[in-house]
């Protein structure tokens, strides 16, 4: 029996849904908005969380209110086949992996739904127990980078981890400096996406500066072309893959066999995806790790919870929203304890 025939057979009664933005003014360039999907059916309501990160999708969704025909009497299945025959945008958006983002949103709000209307957690539904969860911080270190505002976050919480973003002005001097913190798990080189505002380009002297400065370090999306393949090569344990992994193709497809992959519930779209990541993993001795969207609602909420019924113990990029803001003291400290709702897809 798979992680998915737990919940495909959940009946779900929707008789509407409801769009709730969101948003929060990060910096003075960069507003960030998502829409919270509210299923609602049978006296229950469940909720969903859209991550795409063009704003005017958002103001597009909005706008044009609840059209798609989701009401009805379905299975978790039958209603994420549905689901796949729908238009979610009305036009191709500039990235594909928001069909994803958006589709998860749905998918996410229906197993909320369903669960709620069977009075199961789902936790209770696929025999899993919440544990503490282990997690980490990510961030840039700003332009130019400087360590003064992770050192900012360690003076607050002397055992904080990070996953950071590298850039080419990282120096030796820099890495030096963010080795002898003995706080970071992981460096994000970023070299897998492709028409964001993220970008970056291959790199092999700052990959290089990197593999050996923080040799404990994971090394997540770097770019591959014979320069930056000649430096990890020797390294390939220490790679692990973010912006790609959106199925389990794609994790068989990977250039080197990963020890660990980050398996963004948003990415896969579908439960029956997600879950099928999930069995791959624990059937091939992956070691999967949560990451988050900058989710403004329960997105954040319900990657935590996923995060503590299947991968609680590793680097975790799903760090309670708090820490998206500048450093202060009063935050939850990691491992993280996890209070799922007695029924639902969501924590207390």
């Amino acid at each position: 029996m798979t992680l998915y025939d737990a919940v495909r057979n959940l009946p779900l009664t929707i008789d509407g849904y409801d769009l709730d933005g969101r948003e929060q003014q990060v910096s003075p360039t960069f507003l960030r908005k998502t829409t919270l999907i509210r299923l609602h059916g049978g006296g229950e309501e469940g909720v969903g969380e859209d991550v795409t990160y063009d704003t005017p999708e958002h103001d597009l969704q909005q706008a044009a209110g609840p059209v798609l025909p989701l009401a009805g009497s379905w299975t978790i299945d039958t209603f994420s086949q549905h689901l796949a025959t729908l238009p979610l945008f009305d036009h191709e958006p500039d990235q594909h992996a928001y069909l994803d983002y958006r589709r998860w949103a749905f998918e996410s709000a229906a197993l909320d739904l369903a669960l709620r209307q069977a009075g199961l957690s789902l936790g209770k539904a696929v025999g899993r127990e919440a544990r503490p969860l282990t997690f980490v911080v990510s961030m840039r270190l700003g332009e130019p980078a400087t360590t003064e505002k992770l050192r900012a976050w360690l003076a607050h919480y002397p055992g904080l981890r990070f996953k950071l973003d590298a850039t080419a002005d990282w120096t030796e001097e820099l890495i030096d400096e963010l080795a002898a913190t003995g706080a970071v798990d992981s460096v994000d080189f970023k070299g897998q996406y492709h028409g964001t505002s993220v970008d970056t380009v291959p790199d092999a002297a700052l990959y290089q500066r990197v593999v050996d400065g923080l040799p404990e370090a994971w090394l997540e999306d770097p770019a591959l072309t014979p320069e930056t393949e000649a430096v990890l090569d020797p390294h390939s344990e220490r790679v692990t893959w973010d912006a790609v992994i959106h199925s389990v193709d794609d994790i068989e497809a990977l250039h080197w066999p990963p020890r660990t992959v980050n398996v963004k519930p948003s990415r896969f779209g579908s439960v029956e995806r997600l879950f099928a990541a999930y069995d791959y993993c624990d059937a091939q001795g992956i070691r999967a790790y949560g990451g988050g969207q900058f989710e403004l609602g329960v997105g954040r909420d319900q990657i935590q919870l996923l995060a503590s019924l299947f991968h609680p113990e590793t680097p975790n990029d799903v760090a309670p929203r708090g820490f998206n803001r500048d450093p202060a003291p009063g935050l939850p400290v990691s491992p993280l304890t996890v209070t799922p709702r007695e029924t639902g897809f969501e924590t207390a």
